[in-house]
């Protein structure tokens, strides 16, 4: 896999949703979006993506003014599209329309070319039982790390 500088990611995607397939994604930005985005102005937190028109987008993908951006700074919120090949937007609709799949975005980087990318996961929700588990399994870990450390 290529260099890659992490820019932001959604923890709170992987508690929430179990993670069946990612694809990597480009993303369509303006100028002052692009160096906002560099200086690590971004938050995927609740944000997610659709499928609309054959063309995917990524819906309350938060990205703050760039500070000297001024009358080029567009709404922070505006939905952002996302650059994919044909046959994956196919299989996305085709995965999404099962029930309870959803497009979530894990990750925001630039690559070495310096070029955005976004990881997009076809995702399904967790249950309240799963989530509880999942934590239960980890303070285990923790647990036994720690006795192993002390011996």
């Amino acid at each position: 896999m290529a260099e890659r500088k992490l820019i932001a990611n959604n923890k709170k995607a992987r508690h929430d949703y179990f993670i069946e397939e990612e694809y990597e994604a480009g993303i369509v930005l303006t100028g002052t979006e692009i160096k906002s985005l560099r200086a690590g102005g971004v938050n995927l937190r609740d944000s997610f993506a659709k499928v609309e028109n054959s063309e995917v987008l990524v819906y309350n993908m938060h990205i703050s003014p760039y500070e000297k951006g001024n009358r080029f700074n567009t709404d922070p919120m505006r939905p952002k599209k996302l650059l994919l090949h044909k046959r994956e937007i196919r299989k996305l609709i085709g995965l999404v329309s099962k029930q309870g799949l959803t497009l979530v975005p894990l990750d925001v980087y630039l690559n070495n070319k310096g070029m955005a990318k976004l990881t997009l996961a076809v995702a399904r929700g967790k249950k309240l039982y799963d989530k509880r588990e999942d934590i239960a399994k980890r303070d285990a870990a923790r647990d036994i790390d720690r006795r192993m450390k002390d011996k």
